[in-house]
């Protein structure tokens, strides 16, 4: 069953629900209330009767005026001796007058149906010397108040089935609308699925729900979304094919070399050796580095715990520094800045910073760290040959390099950097490079401590 037909009858059964007990309680309560009046009248025309001075005596009860001034055309009234007999009467509705006469010494009130009518009583002792002589009784029918009735009812039942069929045309009506967004998702995505392009939903100047607005955006940021993801796969996939063709080249034209004239010269074959070699060292680093970064794709790839920042850099100064034979300078304000975050990727994260400052850079090498507000900055800074202002906004993409002939000759392959703001980006941090030609780079990252 569709959205449209279950949110159509839910609404329908939930108001034809509470229209049953409303008109319910309507119907009782104007029964309540009419009758209650009703009842108030008789009380008051009995108050009347019983302060007339010959009901008040007892005497006089049959005479035939004694009751006619009270007359009414919806009531009977009469008075009723101890044997049953009627000695007064007053009255003309023929419901009324077939009412069998029965006597009682207590005061009674009541209702009554008499051919599908209601009649409401009240019946009164009347008292001489202290002695129940007769009873007085009248009784009132209900025919015109039935007649409003019915009429109440007829005005509920007539109200209550155009309430639902205005219900029914407004809820389908409204539905359509709710669902339409829905609908067009539905057949963007049989599209997207049939002809394989992705597309988004074109919004549209109805006004809409807030939360279907939300639903339309999120949707098309999605698609745009995967949009950029299938564009970079393209693009990564192009580039890595690029970059693995070249040493692939290298090694099949050194490999036919060595097929054709290596045997015979030494020098042919220890240059087709040691460059085969050497872009076969390449192409693991190449490989290890794109499955390095298609694991960091991974949102799980990082193990949280608290460390301490500052050894991890001193630590890392010390190994490089006797490896490499280059200074790198320590410098803190604390002996101890912890945060929480993967160790060894920010280890690792460094260690591509401090290798790239060490191959492009003769001088020495300055680290900072600070802690300020909660926020942990890690400044890395050499006085190497820079970057280009106009390369820096493209520096954390994939394969790309500043210079292709520098990063031949140092080794890289171009995925260093989009690793690492792969591992700032999963820590939630942000990061700045400062560079200027021939003076140097400034790369500060900023990370949240999370004690």
């Amino acid at each position: 069953m569709t959205l449209r037909k279950r949110f159509t009858l839910f609404t329908i059964f939930w108001l034809i629900l509470i229209l049953i007990f409303f008109n319910i309680f309507v119907y009782f309560y104007v029964i309540k209330i009419t009758t209650e009046s009703e009842k108030e009248v008789i009380t008051t025309k009995v108050n009347l009767l019983l302060e007339n001075p010959r009901i008040q005596s007892g005497r006089g009860l049959n005479t035939a005026e004694l009751l006619n001034e009270y007359y009414n055309v919806k009531e009977m009234i009469r008075i009723i001796v101890p044997s049953n007999r009627v000695v007064n009467i007053s009255g003309s509705n023929p419901i009324l007058l077939e009412l069998p006469a029965q006597f009682e010494s207590v005061h009674h009130s009541g209702m009554i149906t008499k051919n599908g009518e209601r009649v409401i009583f009240m019946r009164v002792p009347i008292y001489e010397d202290g002695q129940v002589i007769a009873m007085l009784e009248v009784n009132r029918i209900l025919d015109e108040l039935d007649k409003y009735l019915q009429v109440l009812v007829g005005a509920l039942s007539v109200t209550s089935i155009g309430a639902i069929l205005f219900a029914i045309f407004g809820t389908l009506w409204f539905t359509s609308r709710l669902t339409a967004p829905i609908q067009q998702m539905v057949n963007t995505m049989r599209e997207i699925d049939r002809s394989g392009k992705l597309r988004q939903i074109a919004v549209t100047n109805r006004e809409e729900s807030a939360e279907l607005q939300q639903l339309v955006r999120a949707f098309n940021q999605m698609i745009e979304r995967l949009d950029r993801t299938f564009a970079r796969q393209k693009q990564f996939v192009a580039d890595a094919s690029h970059e693995l063709k070249t040493p692939l080249t290298v090694i099949s034209s050194y490999a036919g070399m060595l097929k054709r004239w290596g045997r015979d010269d030494e020098s042919v074959r220890d240059e087709a050796i040691e460059a085969i070699a050497k872009e076969a060292v390449r192409l693991q680093n190449l490989t290890k580095s794109m499955l390095m970064l298609a694991e960091a794709e991974q949102e799980d790839w990082l193990r949280l715990e608290m460390f301490d920042v500052v050894q991890i850099v001193e630590e890392l100064a010390t190994m490089l520094q006797t490896t490499f034979q280059r200074q790198i300078r320590v410098r803190v304000l604390s002996r101890s800045v912890k945060m929480t975050g993967d160790k060894d990727k920010i280890r690792q994260l460094l260690v591509i910073l401090l290798d790239n400052a060490i191959k492009y850079s003769k001088e020495p090498i300055d680290i900072s760290i600070s802690l300020l507000k909660g926020i942990v900055n890690i400044e890395v800074k050499d006085k190497g040959m820079g970057i280009p202002e106009k390369d820096l906004p493209y520096l954390f993409e994939r394969f790309y390099r500043v210079d292709g002939a520098r990063s031949r000759t140092t080794g890289g392959v171009g995925l260093g950097l989009s690793i690492a703001k792969r591992i700032i980006d999963l820590h939630e941090g942000k990061v700045d490079v400062f560079s200027l030609p021939n003076l140097g780079t400034t790369i500060t990252l900023q990370f949240k401590q999370r004690k």
